[in-house]
């Protein structure tokens, strides 16, 4: 099963979306919407920008984890990517 995207109504009656992973973890959730149209908006706009988002390491460490799964020198691409994205 892929990933997947649900729209759901919270207590508030506000609608939110979640995004969860093959494994039906919760990996991302939204800020609240006053109606459903923005909700999906806002989950489009996940859809389109996520793709081409860069990854910039905050954190001040220097070590930036490897992926699982994923090959030593993607590894190091994504390293030296980070790196380069990293405030000084």
């Amino acid at each position: 099963m892929a990933a997947k995207f649900t729209v759901y109504l919270d207590k508030a009656k506000q609608y939110r979306f979640s995004l969860k992973a093959s494994n039906g973890e919760i990996i991302a959730s939204s800020e609240a919407y006053t109606d459903k149209k923005s909700a999906f908006k806002g989950i489009a706009s996940i859809q389109k920008n996520a793709v081409v988002a860069k990854i910039v390491d905050e954190t001040g460490e220097s070590k930036v984890p490897q992926k699982t799964g994923q090959k030593p020198s993607a590894a190091r691409a994504n390293t030296a990517a980070v790196r380069k994205q990293s405030p000084k």
